[in-house]
């Protein structure tokens, strides 16, 4: 995620997204809960404004047909790209082709893709929901809006196309704090050491 930048023409080229488009991603199951009709309904009030707005989908799964049809009743239907399914190893690529992340899912622990977007130098845009504090600090390393806020999306998403100077500060303060928060090392230190002192306890108490 780090390195993926290098393969943020060739991947735009594959998506056919132009060098003027500026990409909103969201990486997710086409599934419930997880918020695309959010970022549809968004994305049009936001593309009234900036025709350059783009989205890309990546992630399949049984509302394909519907967000599809979604897009298309919306007046999008050109402007969203549906990538599919496609390998884990590719997920680093994806992003390198995106400007923006955008997280509209209502239920999640602390989503993959958030440090993930951060460590590839991503602005992200999330739902307030569970775990995603845990990176996405509100206005220093991304924005956050309240689940289900269809305007407090496309307000932000609008800031993001605005002020992209301030966008990019915030992604580069996320990617500092997820490469110390999530290194392999740091991690391993948490688990052996949370795991030794539920040893402890068990001993204590004779299990």
């Amino acid at each position: 995620f780090l390195r993926c930048g290098g393969r943020r023409e060739e991947m735009r080229q594959r998506f056919g997204l132009g060098p003027g488009d500026f990409v909103f991603g969201k990486v997710a199951r086409l599934f419930n809960l997880k918020g695309h009709e959010y970022v549809l309904q968004a994305a049009r009030r936001v593309a009234r404004d900036h025709p350059e707005l783009r989205l890309l989908f990546v992630g399949d799964g049984i509302l394909r047909g519907r967000l599809e049809r979604m897009a298309n009743q919306l007046g999008l239907g050109e402007k969203v790209v549906f990538a599919g399914l496609v390998p884990s190893s590719e997920v680093p690529g994806c992003l390198a082709a995106m400007d923006a992340l955008v997280h509209a899912s209502l239920r999640e622990g602390l989503a993959r893709v958030l440090p993930q977007a951060l460590l590839a130098g991503k602005p992200v845009v999330s739902f307030d929901v569970d775990g995603a504090r845990e990176v996405v600090v509100e206005g220093e390393t991304g924005y956050l809006v309240a689940p289900k806020s269809v305007e407090g999306l496309a307000e932000v998403m609008a800031k993001v196309l605005e002020r992209p100077e301030e966008a990019e500060r915030m992604a580069a303060r996320g990617r500092e704090l997820c490469k110390e928060r999530f290194d392999w090392r740091r991690m391993v230190e948490s688990l052996d050491s949370l795991y030794r002192r539920l040893l402890d306890r068990a001993r204590t108490v004779g299990i």
